[in-house]
């Protein structure tokens, strides 16, 4: 498990994280999980939602899990930590530069068998996945714009009203979660650790 990480988000530091995605799915072998504590919380707003893949994939028509099975994506730093974001100083364009020079885009399956239920799921996100690389640039823009819009129907969604004190844990190699930033001028401070992961692959059956 990585250090405890403080959010705390104000009109002075505001949150940039109200999209889909699963955590740091732009390295070799994104976190296994993750645990989120509620420290100091807005009086209305700042929910948290999750959604499952296992349930998305599970939702989804034989003929078009053949299709996605096997299939690779580009994940992307770039896409949710975008350039204009961080030119404020020339130190902190520095550190953004240093950020896209050590994670370079990778690729992950389409499709992520679980390392210990053995159950697959979808494993492309919105806030991190750019393309499907076996495919043509509209095929792509097609596929991912449905998947996108697929893995977070609310069927497959819970919602996390945080009281003071609350902790989340939640397995990051099969979900993707949501912040609302609808709290602001208010403050939300959270802890935030890690749980060390592996390299996803895909494992037909």
């Amino acid at each position: 498990m990585e250090e405890i990480i403080v959010l705390d988000t104000h009109n002075d530091n505001p949150p940039d994280n109200d999209n889909w995605h699963t955590d740091v799915t732009f390295i070799d072998t994104p976190p296994a999980g993750a645990i989120l504590a509620a420290k100091e919380l807005p009086t209305t707003g700042g929910d948290t939602l999750w959604t499952s893949g296992i349930a998305a994939w599970e939702a989804l028509s034989e003929p078009f899990r053949r299709l996605l099975s096997g299939l690779h994506a580009e994940h992307d730093f770039r896409k949710s930590f975008q350039e204009y974001k961080y030119n404020k100083t020339e130190a902190e364009h520095r550190r953004w530069q240093e950020a896209v020079a050590k994670h370079p885009p990778l690729l992950h399956p389409v499709v992520r068998t679980h390392p210990v239920t053995g159950k697959q799921a979808l494993f492309v996100n919105e806030g991190f996945t750019t393309r499907i690389v076996e495919v043509s640039e509209k095929e792509s823009a097609a596929l991912l714009n449905f998947l996108f819009a697929h893995v977070t129907k609310p069927e497959f969604q819970v919602r996390w009203r945080w009281q003071p004190n609350d902790v989340a844990i939640w397995d990051n190699r099969v979900t993707q979660h949501y912040a609302n930033a609808d709290y602001l001028p208010q403050r939300r401070i959270m802890h935030r650790a890690t749980i060390l992961g592996d390299k996803p692959y895909y494992r037909a059956g």
